[in-house]
């Protein structure tokens, strides 16, 4: 890790830029001491150290937000512009380094209040190569889903967590999946999350609605933590604790604020297939 002079300085130099770049842009009563707190806490967690040569700062983040809020942080495009910037600034006079430039996502969060946020950091990896082109009926073996990631959760409803302990974790309208999803707009076997070395790759199902991640569609894709999974307009949040470095990506929009509409989830602890009648 960074000696503590060089995160001391890290810390100061975030809080500067902050104040003096973001008092006119951040949206609503999100104080400025907030999102300092949380950027320095991301960074400095995520930071690694090689065995040789210089500490390298995460270079992907996601803002988590209420999502009424979500078009307030996206009224400004120079809001996120400036939060890149400050990152870049700051990991430089610190003596850090970046892998590449940082890019940076908006997503929503239920749990959080209208002028709360938390910052999400990790670094990119090369793509996983081996889940492309996987077809999605099949079932992967033993090298696939092992090991388990650790802690990872979905957020249903904002406020619900079903905890993905499986190494396969059916999603849909049947009452026979693990999480069942109990909306129209849901198709019955709808999307099959995966473990594959050590991270949760989603699947569409060949589903009637679609399903997408953080506002693009998406057939196949690895997932992380803060990422937004709309099954046809029915909202999860994807969480893990300690979760992996992530793999870089396109940059996506943001996911629109949920639906009034609330599905109905239902929790299977059991994983007794029933013949769908």
């Amino acid at each position: 890790m960074p000696i503590p002079e060089t995160l001391d300085k890290l810390e100061k130099r975030i809080r500067a830029l902050i104040e003096g770049q973001l008092v006119t842009l951040l949206p609503g009563q999100t104080p400025q001491e907030l999102l300092a707190n949380q950027l320095i806490s991301a960074i400095s967690d995520g930071i690694t150290a090689p065995e040789s040569g210089t500490p390298n700062v995460p270079n992907v983040y996601t803002l988590l937000v209420h999502p009424e809020a979500i078009a307030d942080w996206q009224s400004d495009p120079k809001l996120m512009e400036t939060i890149v910037a400050i990152v870049n600034i700051a990991a430089d006079d610190a003596g850090l380094q970046l892998e590449t430039r940082p890019s940076i996502s908006i997503a929503g969060d239920a749990s959080l209040g209208p002028n709360e946020l938390r910052v999400l950091a990790s670094h990119s990896v090369e793509d996983i190569a081996e889940t492309k082109g996987m077809p999605s009926g099949d079932t992967p073996d033993d090298s696939q889903i092992l090991p388990m990631p650790s802690n990872a959760f979905l957020i249903v409803d904002g406020v619900k967590v079903f905890p993905l302990d499986k190494p396969v974790i059916n999603i849909g309208r049947r009452m026979d999946n693990h999480l069942v999803i109990d909306d129209p707009r849901v198709s019955r076997n709808h999307v099959q999350l995966r473990s594959i070395k050590g991270r949760f790759v989603l699947f569409d199902l060949n589903s009637t609605g679609g399903t997408y991640v953080n506002g693009q569609r998406a057939n196949q894709t690895v997932l992380y933590p803060g990422d937004v999974i709309s099954m046809a307009g029915v909202p999860l949040i994807f969480g893990q604790d300690n979760p992996p470095p992530r793999t870089d990506r396109m940059t996506t929009a943001p996911l629109s604020p949920a639906s009034s509409e609330r599905p109905t989830a239902v929790f299977k602890d059991n994983e007794d297939n029933q013949e769908e009648e």
